[in-house]
């Protein structure tokens, strides 16, 4: 794999190992893949506490996932850049057709783990290709998941990746994290990325900027650590969590965004 392909090993990792202290997120299969694939992690990307980190966030993730299934459950629902995670298995809520898409080398390492049935289908995606998003399975709404992706796309493919699904599907539902661009830059210095290569990385200050001349609106601003997650930690890691990975400084950097268009009138 390549240096941006390598970082799916880094969730993995931090969602594998803090499955196996059955706190924030029940991963199994994580932890299996993490055995099987999983290689010498160094520096930063070590850290337990980004462990716990990763694992909120797929945490974060995956119940907002099952709150848009509970609300429509004939939605298709996207992962974009899914690398090995399992959303897919931890999910509760049934679905009627589940697409995990990247890069078709990530996706060859996924089938040797993952089968698809008639509700689940994996797809070689290149989301800077805005044309393979058009070739997409079709349906009237999709739930886009798009985690730990956004920050390996210029502010310019992000934009036209959103506008394919626009005119894609006429109700779209999309949860998504982003850099900061003082993030993006100073991941040039502390992000774990770097332990796997990656050295450039794209950040988005004003989201709505983004979507201006687009249907899809900006509905809310999520947490990534809330504290219903951060209280599984034992008290005596609380404190120094949150001075990492939560507050005013933590939102300087990395923010989560829930975007949304709705289904337009008949005629219009």
């Amino acid at each position: 794999m390549n240096e941006v392909n390598k970082t799916l090993f880094i969730p993995l990792y931090g969602k594998a190992q803090v499955s196996k202290q059955h706190i924030i997120l029940d991963d199994p299969v994580a932890e299996k893949i993490w055995e099987a694939e999983g290689f010498p992690i160094r520096g930063k990307s070590r850290s337990k506490w980004l462990a716990y980190n990763m694992a909120m966030r797929a945490r974060v993730f995956d119940d907002w996932a099952e709150t848009m299934l509970q609300q429509d459950n004939t939605a298709l629902v996207l992962h974009i850049g899914c690398g090995l995670d399992s959303r897919c298995s931890r999910i509760k809520q049934t679905y009627k057709n589940w697409v995990d898409c990247d890069l078709p080398e990530v996706i060859a390492v996924r089938r040797q783990y993952f089968t698809e049935t008639d509700s689940y289908q994996m797809y070689a995606l290149d989301a800077s290709d805005s044309q393979q998003v058009r070739e997409l399975p079709d349906s009237d709404a999709a739930v886009v998941l798009l985690e730990g992706l956004s920050m390996y796309l210029t502010n310019d493919q992000l934009h036209n990746f959103l506008q394919a699904l626009q005119e894609k599907f006429d109700t779209l539902h999309i949860l998504m994290d982003v850099y900061t661009e003082f993030g993006a830059k100073a991941s040039k210095y502390k992000n774990p990325v770097n332990d796997v290569g990656v050295t450039t990385l794209y950040g988005v200050d004003n989201i709505g900027d983004l979507v201006n001349d687009l249907d899809i609106q900006v509905k809310a601003e999520h947490s990534m650590t809330p504290p219903k997650l951060v209280d599984e930690l034992r008290p005596s890691e609380k404190t120094f969590f949150k001075l990492l990975f939560t507050g005013r400084i933590y939102g300087k950097i990395y923010r989560l965004f829930e975007l949304e268009r709705e289904k337009l009138p008949h005629g219009k």
